[in-house]
């Protein structure tokens, strides 16, 4: 081959004139920065892969097209918007049933299912898509965050996630479409909604297609019991989605995470409900004046979207104060790891809850179902603790200035948007654009920033050729 000839056929000496080649050598060049990004740091790909996202859909979301009235919407809603859709979250600024068109709708629709996915299947899924492959340090990134148990696991499971995703909700989505249907709606329009609820629900968004909410439907099972399956499966996690497709529900062949997931999930849903029940069974502007089966509905439903769903039959600013304090935690204790659901996951506070157990018992391990959970997760869990309050506590004290609004509402709001909840006391729309900005940037941190620490802290390991003597400061 001649110097020319070797010349005509590097990147390096292409043309302009040249548009086939050149798009192979742009398509190359990206596939080998994302390989490289996904193999050396795959949280900086995670965070990098929804930040994108979320741009994208903001630029969407500001085309005139996008809105009803045909005018272009404010940055900062449309951005606001596009990050509770992405995040999965369900707080707004504007209705979503007035403001959006039914494009800027379908635009928030897929936003959810996107979001829905996580943070680092959509990284994986870009890997994969680009380079056509993870990397060892990606599938471990991956592997750690959706427990896969083998490395040639996380593509399995990458599949389950979407598989997944798209039965469930066909499912629910044919289970309310019917009910729209009787209910006087047109066919065109009863799909729609019911298709809108089945993904807003699974993905624990909270989007409503209909500018009052589901509060006509409070009485209606069935609406009501398909909203609260779909938020209960999606917070779950794809993880033990995994198990129990493969292992049905034999107890004995579930994992830790799996055993821990349902269990604890189970717990925080009947104490919710017999807590949240209780504390407003004699308030007449909630549930005060209604019979014994509508209450228990309404404890029930509130129990399961407190922890990440977002969908309401009351009016949050109408609860008692006990009540708000009640939902605060539920929210930033969130559902399960690697699923749908927000807040700092209930496998956190069962490992928190064991150690605190062992340590009060005298235990030098932390046992649980016959496994002892290794020092570093107990580490990871309260680095997960730590960084979630010190983002709800930065951030409602800048909402605290910004608004002037009370304590109670501020930090329900706020501890909503960290936990990807979608629960509101109206606050988010009353807020400036400098406040929008605030819980957007929230929700994003809530949505990927516990995760991905968790991850890359969970790999984080250090070789040290020196240990320094031990000497042990007093605690408590």
């Amino acid at each position: 081959m001649t110097q020319s000839q070797s010349r005509s056929t590097s990147p390096a000496s292409w043309q302009p004139g040249m548009p086939e080649r050149e798009g192979l050598w742009i398509f190359t060049r990206l596939r080998d920065f994302i390989d490289s990004i996904a193999n050396s740091s795959p949280a900086r790909l995670a965070l990098t892969a929804f930040g994108v996202v979320i741009l994208v859909f903001t630029a969407l979301l500001s085309l005139p097209l996008a809105s009803a009235t045909g005018q272009v919407t404010p940055l900062h809603q449309a951005f606001f918007t596009a990050a509770s859709a992405v995040c999965v979250t369900g707080l707004t600024v504007v209705s979503t049933a007035v403001h959006w068109s039914f494009f800027g709708q379908l635009v928030i629709l897929v936003g959810i299912f996107v979001g829905g996915l996580g943070t680092l299947t959509l990284a994986s899924l870009l890997a994969l898509m680009v380079s056509k492959r993870l990397g060892v340090r990606g599938k471990l990134i991956a592997q750690e965050a959706m427990n896969a148990g083998r490395l040639g696991e996380v593509g399995t499971l990458l599949r389950i996630v979407i598989v997944t995703s798209v039965v469930i909700e066909a499912a629910l989505a044919l289970t309310l479409i019917p009910r729209f249907l009787i209910l006087g709606e047109s066919f065109w329009q009863s799909v729609w909604h019911g298709v809108f609820y089945a993904i807003s629900s699974f993905n624990n968004a909270g989007f409503t297609p209909h500018s009052d909410g589901i509060v006509p439907y409070e009485t209606d099972l069935w609406i009501l019991v398909p909203l609260m399956l779909g938020v209960f499966l999606g917070s779950l996690g794809f993880p033990v989605v995994m198990v129990l497709h493969q292992n049905g529900l034999r107890w004995k062949k579930w994992n830790l995470h799996t055993k821990l997931t349902i269990q604890v999930s189970l717990i925080l849903l009947a104490a919710g409900t017999v807590l949240w029940g209780f504390l407003e069974w004699d308030n007449l502007r909630t549930i005060g004046d209604m019979d014994l089966g509508d209450k228990i509905t309404h404890a029930l439903f509130a129990s399961v979207m407190l922890r990440s769903g977002g969908f309401n039959l009351v009016d949050q600013n109408h609860m008692e104060s006990t009540t708000m304090l009640l939902s605060d935690a539920l929210m930033f204790a969130g559902g399960g790891s690697a699923s749908t659901a927000g807040g700092i996951k209930v496998t956190t506070i069962a490992v928190m809850f064991l150690a605190i157990t062992a340590e009060a018992r005298g235990d030098a391990d932390v046992k649980i179902y016959g496994r002892t959970i290794p020092e570093g997760t107990m580490r990871v869990a309260i680095s997960v603790i730590v960084a979630g309050a010190t983002l709800v506590s930065v951030s409602a004290l800048l909402l605290l200035h910004i608004s002037h609004a009370s304590l109670d509402r501020v930090l329900f709001e706020t501890i909503s948007a960290f936990a990807t909840v979608g629960l509101s006391t109206n606050l988010s729309a009353e807020l400036p654009p400098s406040g929008v900005y605030v819980l957007a940037l929230l929700m994003f941190a809530g949505r990927v920033g516990t995760v991905t620490l968790a991850a890359g802290l969970a790999l984080r390991q250090r070789s040290q050729l020196y240990h320094y003597p031990e000497e042990r400061p007093i605690i408590g």
